[in-house]
């Protein structure tokens, strides 16, 4: 890899992520149902109807893997919590055996010097809480504080660092809108609220945890380029779009205290009553901002009602994800979250990565393509620090090949290859290229 740990600044956190649901093993542990669990169980949903009972069984292999984290050099792991795992019903009473796996989970780290990096939400809505409405209910805010102080409680007096809500756009409108992740939704009135009841949720959880005493509190956002398919003003104005609805929505409701006007004119009779009245609780003030970011859409114009776009197939590379390799978007972002919005505050790349091809050869796994992504992304952040944007740390998605939601386990981001039948790990070659050049 061109990119090494001495490229960077002293304090620049480099670290690797994952979530809760897709490697623990929701079967383990006493946890509840999830919405994914009943997503999964419906046909057409998931590939092969794959769910996360079992997935990597980090929930007993979490020794194994943060040898992995530590031996590669990395200084910090980003990970989840499971909501179903510490609350069975989302709410009332506590299943001490989650809370007892979190604290083993945060003395492993630490007694590697790897800096826990909690998210308290990664998608796993418990199924009691989904079948009241999940993120469409008006309460859900104040469910997700109550969780978020019952878990902080418990480990949050030795996280580095705190975020509420991964990705809110996946949360409401891949989730409620597209209908692609539970609760499988496609229905403008259930996605507008779910937009803003989730983050008043943040809001929400952000006070309850400064109220406790919790400090280094952040949002991770994700964020993707939007590029019009052509110069005509239909397809600038579908670009702004997505813009909207994808990346400036969640940002102009937590940095501005208010919502992108392309938007509302497709949403606002279908937000919640008095809406405006809870900027105050959404704006409440973060630490750090995180961005995650993987690729860009080219947009064009669609017939249909609101918003009447499409993505449309792109001219650059792509992963096995069919998503555009375009490391100048995340310049772009950090250098314009920074100027439209964050200012001084300092910013995280929180995920980055790429799914591939991965095929096991012997006892190796040549995924040359994924280092050289990587080391594009790395570029375009020295890049953004060169110009003044305050990053301070970058986490690669992800640490294991994982249940990727919709797509099962048939894509691979993983730095180190899961057999998933013995559970085997296996690093690969971005890997240990990465651990050469984080030892460098």
């Amino acid at each position: 890899m061109r990119n090494k740990r001495t490229d960077f600044a002293d304090d620049f956190l480099f670290g690797v992520a994952t979530s809760s649901y897709q490697i623990e093993g929701h079967g383990f542990g006493g946890a509840g149902p999830t919405h994914w669990d009943t997503f999964a169980a419906t046909p057409g949903n998931v590939v092969r109807g794959e769910n996360g009972a079992r997935a990597c069984d980090h929930y007993h292999r979490f020794d194994e893997d943060f040898d992995l984290v530590r031996n590669a050099g990395f200084d910090a792991y980003r990970f989840s919590t499971s909501w179903a795992r510490v609350l069975p019903e989302g709410r009332g009473t506590i299943n001490q055996e989650g809370l007892d796996y979190y604290d083993r989970l945060t003395d492993a780290m630490l007694e590697r010097g790897i800096k826990p990096c909690v998210t308290l939400y990664h998608w796993e809505m418990p199924s009691a809480l989904s079948d009241l409405g999940g993120w469409t209910h008006p309460d859900v805010a104040n469910w997700f504080a109550d969780f978020a102080t019952i878990i902080m409680d418990r480990i949050g007096d030795r996280m580095h660092s705190i975020a509420t809500i991964n990705e809110f756009w996946c949360v409401t409108w891949l989730s409620h809108f597209l209908g692609h992740h539970a609760p499988g939704h496609r229905d403008i009135r259930a996605t507008a609220r779910a937009m803003h009841h989730a983050l008043k949720a943040h809001g929400t959880a952000i006070q309850a945890l400064r109220s406790q005493g919790h400090e280094n509190l952040g949002a991770v956002f994700n964020l993707e380029w939007a590029t019009p398919a052509d110069d005509s003003s239909a397809a600038k104005r579908a670009a702004e779009l997505h813009d909207g609805y994808y990346n400036r929505f969640f940002l102009d409701a937590v940095f501005k205290g208010s919502y992108p006007e392309i938007i509302l004119n497709g949403i606002e009779d279908h937000l919640p009553k008095n809406w405006q009245d809870d900027f105050p609780i959404i704006q409440s003030p973060v630490d750090w901002c995180g961005i995650n970011y993987y690729t860009r859409s080219v947009m064009a114009p669609d017939e249909g009602p609101w918003p009447g776009v499409k993505t449309v197939e792109g001219p650059l590379p792509k992963t096995f994800m069919n998503w555009e390799i375009y490391p100048q978007g995340l310049y772009d972002f950090l250098k314009r979250t920074a100027d439209e919005y964050t200012g001084d505050l300092p910013l995280f790349v929180t995920e980055n990565g790429m799914a591939a091809s991965d095929d096991l050869i012997g006892d190796t796994i040549d995924d040359t393509h994924r280092m050289e992504f990587i080391d594009l992304h790395l570029d375009a952040v020295r890049q953004a620090k060169a110009d003044g944007v305050p990053v301070h740390g970058y986490f690669v998605w992800s640490l294991l090949d994982n249940y990727e939601w919709a797509l099962g386990y048939e894509k691979r981001f993983g730095l180190v290859h899961v057999d998933f039948e013995s559970l085997e790990r296996t690093p690969k070659a971005s890997y240990h290229a990465l651990s050469k050049a984080l030892r460098t």
